[in-house]
């Protein structure tokens, strides 16, 4: 329940950066007819981009924000990341596009026009793209949405090409060097082009369950500093994004002999501990496994069922923790 609550609300953000994108498009437009820049131009070809990509991300929100069903048991998650990528590829898209205008422009040779007029329209354009790219990856990194960080970095660096374009356009303006306007569309169209790829290669890795070192790391240093006497050993964890829900499994080893009831306790403390410091939106899977004479070495536990004497309490690290081996040290000589 919580996680669909979640992927309803990116999809509300997503409905509101889908229309201000297009605000925002217009108004690039309009400030390109009035001056005939290039950079301007390159401006607004990466906004329509914006609003493209808008629309794709809101469908793949409302795709997302659905309730798993027989057919898709982990929900629709992993929409997002193939809308990611479509967005990613559009970018990438719209920087040749930019080359190509500029190839042009060169040999047709359009005057610049109004360049005052534009200057202002385009500032206005940039102030309210940085604040709503902000908020729409303070959101998407909040509720773990590829989809919405990925509108949310389209509109900074829709920003921070436009102040890239605002420079150029004042030294224009105050030095009447033209052609200056050429070199920053040719400069912005490879900046556009590079931040495309990784947008791309990051909604592949998605597709692919690439593994998320950042987010494995992360997760290992909450279970050291948070380890129960109980929790024996830990190994075998995987973590799958799909979409703003993340898919936990792992096995821990707890005393042998607890009982089911005592054995779903230490469960029920580790579910949540993950979730006091990753959300709501995950589902976790715990296989439990009794411990074995050889566990007595890593364990600390003051147990009288104890047959081999403690030496050190192993400590849980990315290697050895996503091995699907239980953990030992070598015996005592």
């Amino acid at each position: 329940m919580k996680a669909q609550q979640t992927a309803q609300q990116n999809f509300r953000v997503q409905v509101w950066i889908t229309t201000l994108s297009v605000v925002l498009f217009i108004t690039k437009i309009v400030a390109y007819y009035l001056t005939h820049s290039l950079a301007i131009l390159t401006d607004a070809l990466e906004s329509i981009v914006n609003v493209i990509a808008g629309f794709i991300g809101l469908y793949s929100l409302y795709v997302a924000a659905k309730p798993r069903d027989l057919e898709h048991p982990y929900g629709h998650g992993k929409a997002e990341f193939v809308s990611a990528a479509v967005e990613g590829g559009l970018i990438v898209a719209a920087g040749i596009m930019i080359v190509y205008e500029t190839v042009v422009n060169i040999l047709q040779h359009n005057p610049i026009e109004s360049l005052d007029t534009g200057l202002i329209l385009v500032a206005i354009t940039a102030v309210i793209n940085y604040l709503a790219g902000t908020i729409c990856i303070r959101i998407g990194r909040k509720n773990q949405s590829l989809a919405l960080q990925a509108s949310g970095k389209h509109l900074q660096i829709d920003t921070y090409s436009t102040l890239a374009i605002i420079a150029g356009l004042v030294v224009m303006l105050f030095t009447q060097l033209f052609w200056l306007d050429k070199i920053i569309a040719l400069l912005m169209s490879l900046l556009i082009m590079y931040n495309g790829y990784k947008i791309i290669r990051s909604s592949l890795a998605g597709i692919m369950d690439e593994a998320d070192m950042e987010l494995l790391t992360r997760f290992i240093t909450v279970l050291n500093q948070h380890r129960k006497e109980n929790w024996v050993d830990l190994h075998n964890l995987r973590v799958i994004k799909y979409g703003t829900l993340l898919h936990i499994d792992c096995h821990l080893t707890v005393p042998w002999y607890l009982n089911i009831h005592e054995a779903h306790r230490e469960i029920d403390a580790l579910s949540d501990l993950i979730r006091q410091e990753f959300g709501d939106a995950i589902e976790l899977f715990v296989h439990t496994d009794g411990c074995l004479p050889f566990s007595c070495s890593i364990c600390n536990k003051d147990c009288r069922e104890r047959q081999q004497v403690f030496q050190q309490q192993l400590e849980w690290t990315l290697e050895n923790i996503i091995s699907d081996k239980k953990h030992q040290l070598a015996p005592l000589v």
